[in-house]
C-alpha cells in the first residue's frame, strides 16, 4: 500500500504547488539537515505554520520529522526537536537519517506508513496527556459487548475470548495475571473480583498509547467495526444482503439465542421485562434510543407496562420484517458478528422464499405472517390491535395519543406450532390505499355492529381491493357487547359473506375484566398459512384432530349409526351394557378408535357369554340376541368406516 508523502524545497515549488500537494497527503514528512540550524529553525517558523493553515484542526495531518545528513555529524539534534514534538501535537515521531549510506530510510517510510495506519490524533490528547472523548466512547462499547454477563468486569475468560477476537490467539494464564499486575500497581480500582474494570481497561490502552502501541488500540476499534474518525463503517452497519422481490426477511435461531442472551443479561432482577433502567442498560452500545414509547403498545408487557421476554423477541421480529437494515443496524451495535464469530451480521437474516412458491406448493416454512387491519373510523381497529397484546378497554384508556402505535405484534399457536401474527392498522382513506396497505397474507375487515355506517366501508374496500385477489379475509362484528343495528347497506353482513364466500362475520369484543380471548387470532395466522384452503370449520383450537374435521364428526351417517347403536344396547343388553352406553354418550371427545374398540368389545362379549351368565337377562330370546347383534355389528362396520374415512382425510390434510 502506497501512501502519498510530500519532500519539498521551498526553491523548487510554489506555495499554490504547496498546498495542492498538502490537500492530497496522508502523512508528509518534513525533512530539515541536522547541520544546518536555519533548516531546524524553518520546521516552526515556515512548515508547520504552512501545513497547518491548509489543514483543518480536528483533521490535521499526521507530520514526521526527518533529519537527513546525519552522516556528516556525529551529535544528534534530537535535543532541539524534541521541544518542537512537544509542541505540536500533530507530529508522529522524529527520525534521524541519512540519504547517502540509506540509513534509517526504510526506518522512516516504516514510520510513515503506521502513521496512516494507526495515527495517534484520533486516540490521544498530548496536551491533557489522555484519550479523547470518542476513542473512550468507542472503547466503553467494546468493553461492554465483551462483558457478556453484564457483571462490569471482564473475567478470564472474557479476557481471553476478548484477546482471541482482536488477536487470534488467547493469553496464557500468566500473561493474564502479569496484565492485571500491571493495572493494580497504577490504580486502585481497575481490578475488581480479579476481573478487569472498565477504568482499568481504559489504562491499559492509555499505556499502550503512550508506549507508542498504537497499532495494538487501533486493531481492537477496527475489529470492533471502527473507522479512522472512531465511527463505525458503513460496510460493518450494513452489510451486503439481497431480498429478492415478493419475498420476507426473519430472524434465524442463531439470532434469537443472540437475542436471548442480550436479553438474560440485562434482566437483573429475573423477573422475565426489561425495566426502563435495565433498557436504557442495554441500549448504551447505541449512539441513540432505538425504541420509542411507542414499542410498549407494539408488543406485550407486563402489568406495570415494561417489555417482557416475549415482547421484547416480537419487537425484533417486527423490525427485522419491516426495516430489515435497520434491524441489522441494530445487530452491529450489539456486536452479532463478534459474539457469534461470523461474517457480519447478514448470517443472522433468513431470506424467505416467494410467496406465489408457497402457494403453489401449498406449504410455507415462513414464521412471521402479516394482517392488515382495515375499518371506517371507530370502527375499533385499534382496540382490536391492541386485544391482541392482551389489554381490554380498560388498559387501552390508559394509552396516550402520542404513543398510539399502529402495528401489533405477538405470538400464536397453528397446529402445535408458534408462529408471529403482525397486526397493521391501515388508515381509513379508501381511495388512496397503497401497495403498501394491500400487500399482507390475510385481510382484517373490522366494523362496529353498533353503527349503522360501519359495514359499508368493509365492503367496498373488500369489492375494490380484494375480491378478486387470492388474499384471504375476514369480517369482524367489533363491540358485539353492544346492541347491534342493522347496517345502511343492500345486504347484511351475513348475506354479503355468503354471497362472497366468505366465513361469517366474527363476533369480537375486549369489554370484558379479563384478557380479551385469542381465539380470533389464531383464526386469522391459520387463513395466513394456509390462503389455499376453504375453512368449512373456524376452530379456535386448530391443535387436535378432532377440531379440523369437525364438519365430518359432526355428519348426519354418524349421528344416525351412534343413535341406533346407543338404543339397541340400552334397550336389549340391560344395565352392564347400559353403563357402557352412558360412557359412550357422556364422553364426546373419545376418539373413534376408542369407540371402535369398545364396541368390539361389547360383540365379543355377546358371543362369548352363555345363557345361564347372571350378567344376560334371562328373558332374552334367540331372536332379539340375533337382532342386537346384527345392530351392533352394523355400527362397527359404520364406525370402522367413519375411522378409514378420517384418516385418509388426515393423510390428504398432511400432504398438502
Amino acid at each position: 500500500m502506497l501512501f502519498p508523502v510530500l519532500c519539498s524545497i521551498e526553491a523548487e515549488q510554489s506555495d499554490e504547488q504547496l498546498y495542492q500537494e498538502i490537500s492530497k497527503a496522508n502523512v508528509i514528512c518534513i525533512v530539515y539537515s541536522v547541520n544546518n540550524k536555519k533548516s531546524i529553525e524553518k520546521v516552526t517558523s515556515h512548515w508547520i505554520p504552512l501545513i497547518n493553515d491548509r489543514t483543518d484542526k480536528d483533521s490535521r495531518v499526521p507530520l514526521i520529522l526527518v533529519g537527513n545528513k546525519s552522516d556528516l555529524v556525529e551529535h544528534s539534534s534530537m535535543e532541539t526537536i524534541l521541544p518542537i514534538m512537544n509542541q505540536y501535537s500533530e507530529i508522529e515521531t522524529c527520525v534521524e537519517c541519512s540519504a547517502k549510506n540509506l540509513k534509517n530510510i526504510s526506518e522512516l517510510f516504516y514510520y510513515a506508513q503506521k502513521a496512516v495506519l494507526h495515527p495517534t490524533g484520533p486516540l490521544y490528547c498530548p496536551e491533557e496527556k489522555e484519550m479523547k472523548p470518542s476513542c473512550i466512547k468507542a472503547l466503553t462499547r467494546i468493553f461492554k459487548i465483551s462483558d457478556l454477563d453484564n457483571d462490569g468486569v471482564l473475567n478470564d475468560n472474557e479476557l481471553n475470548f476478548f484477546q482471541r477476537t482482536c488477536f487470534n490467539m488467547p493469553l496464557a494464564p500468566q500473561a493474564l495475571e502479569d496484565v492485571k499486575n500491571v493495572v493494580r500497581r497504577n490504580m486502585t480500582d481497575g481490578v475488581k473480583d480479579n476481573g478487569l474494570t472498565l477504568k482499568g481497561f481504559l489504562f491499559l490502552h492509555t499505556l499502550f498509547i503512550q508506549r507508542g502501541r498504537h497499532e495494538t488500540t487501533w486493531t481492537v476499534l477496527r475489529r470492533f467495526g471502527y473507522d479512522d474518525d472512531l465511527e463505525l463503517t458503513q460496510e460493518y452497519l450494513f452489510p451486503l444482503l439481497k431480498i429478492p422481490p415478493d419475498c420476507t426477511t426473519e430472524l434465524n435461531h442463531n439470532a434469537y439465542l443472540f437475542l436471548q442472551s442480550v436479553f438474560d443479561k440485562h434482566d437483573k432482577d429475573r423477573d422475565c421485562a426489561l425495566s426502563p433502567d435495565e433498557l436504557k442498560d442495554l441500549f448504551k452500545v447505541f449512539p441513540y434510543m432505538p425504541w420509542g414509547p411507542d414499542v410498549n403498545n407494539t408488543v406485550c408487557t407486563n402489568e406495570q407496562g415494561w417489555i417482557t421476554y416475549q415482547g421484547y423477541l416480537s419487537q425484533w421480529t417486527l423490525t427485522t420484517y419491516l426495516d430489515v437494515q435497520r434491524c441489522l443496524e441494530y445487530l452491529g451495535y450489539l456486536g452479532y458478528s463478534i459474539i457469534h464469530e461470523q461474517e457480519s451480521q447478514a448470517a443472522a437474516i433468513t431470506v424467505t422464499r416467494n410467496k406465489r412458491i408457497d402457494l403453489q406448493k401449498k406449504q410455507t416454512q415462513r414464521s412471521v405472517f402479516r394482517c392488515n387491519v382495515l375499518g371506517a373510523q371507530g370502527s375499533g381497529k385499534s382496540g382490536f390491535l391492541q386485544a391482541f397484546l392482551g389489554r381490554n378497554v380498560t388498559r387501552q384508556k390508559k394509552i396516550r395519543d402520542d404513543h398510539k402505535s399502529y402495528y401489533a405484534i405477538s405470538t400464536t399457536y397453528v397446529y402445535g406450532q408458534e408462529k408471529y401474527l403482525l397486526l397493521h392498522e391501515v388508515l381509513p382513506v379508501f381511495e388512496v390505499l397503497s401497495e403498501a396497505d394491500l400487500a399482507c397474507d390475510v385481510v382484517c375487515l373490522v366494523y362496529d355492529i353498533s353503527n349503522p355506517r360501519s359495514f359499508e366501508y368493509c365492503a367496498k374496500a373488500y369489492k375494490k381491493y380484494f375480491m378478486d385477489s387470492k388474499t384471504p379475509c375476514m369480517m369482524i362484528a367489533a363491540k358485539s357487547d353492544l346492541h347491534e343495528v342493522r347496517q345502511h347497506y343492500s345486504l347484511s353482513p351475513l348475506d354479503f359473506c355468503r354471497r362472497h364466500k366468505l366465513h361469517p362475520p366474527q363476533q369480537f369484543s375486549c369489554n370484558s375484566a379479563d384478557a380479551p380471548s385469542k381465539d380470533i387470532y389464531t383464526k386469522l395466522t391459520t387463513m395466513a398459512m394456509y390462503p389455499h384452503v376453504k375453512f368449512r370449520c373456524m376452530c379456535s383450537c386448530n391443535r387436535c384432530t378432532f377440531c379440523i374435521c369437525q364438519n365430518l364428526l359432526n355428519c348426519e351417517l354418524l349421528r344416525t349409526v351412534r343413535a341406533k347403536f346407543c338404543s339397541a344396547v340400552l334397550n336389549r343388553l340391560g344395565p352392564w351394557v347400559d353403563e357402557v352406553g352412558a360412557y359412550l354418550l357422556a364422553d364426546e371427545e373419545t376418539s373413534l378408535i376408542h369407540q371402535v374398540h369398545e364396541v368390539t368389545f361389547v360383540e365379543d362379549s355377546i358371543y362369548m357369554e352363555s345363557s345361564v351368565d347372571p350378567f344376560v337377562p334371562r328373558h332374552m330370546t334367540q331372536t332379539d340376541l340375533k337382532n342386537s347383534t346384527f345392530w351392533l355389528r352394523a355400527s362397527v362396520g359404520a364406525t370402522v368406516f367413519a375411522v378409514l374415512g378420517f384418516a385418509m382425510y388426515k393423510a390428504l390434510l398432511k400432504q398438502r
